[in-house]
């Protein structure tokens, strides 16, 4: 089945960097465009980044110039490379097929997503 495992955030300070990870299992990730994802305690996920088939990446404006997707076919690896952190990048971050989440007859599959958090 549809599986995601992130990992690598953490706590840092404003102006430092983390790289997030995420192995994604159980359908072929070079066929999917990928994103990653965040969200607030309270507020609605939003979208961060994506990756497309052909390594093409778009960002949301509030993240140009810090963050960098990519992505490891090979390993089934999406990363998030994550500098000049501020403190309103502090969410937990979770990775996923784009533009569609991935679905079961469940409903929507998210992994557990991994905190970012961003503060003095």
């Amino acid at each position: 089945q549809v599986q995601f495992v992130e990992s690598g955030g953490g706590s840092v300070q404003p102006g430092g960097s983390l790289k997030l990870s995420c192995i994604a299992s159980g359908f072929i990730i070079s066929e999917k465009d990928m994103a990653w994802y965040r969200q607030v305690p309270g507020k609605q996920r939003e979208l961060v980044a994506t990756i497309s088939t052909s390594w093409r990446d778009n960002y949301v404006d509030s993240v140009k110039g810090r963050f960098t997707i990519s992505r490891d076919n090979g390993w089934r690896r999406i990363s998030l490379q994550m500098n000049s952190l501020k403190p309103e990048d502090t969410a937990v971050y979770f990775c996923n097929q784009y533009p569609n989440v991935a679905t079961s007859h469940d409903g929507e599959i998210w992994g557990q997503g991994t905190l970012v958090t961003v503060s003095l």
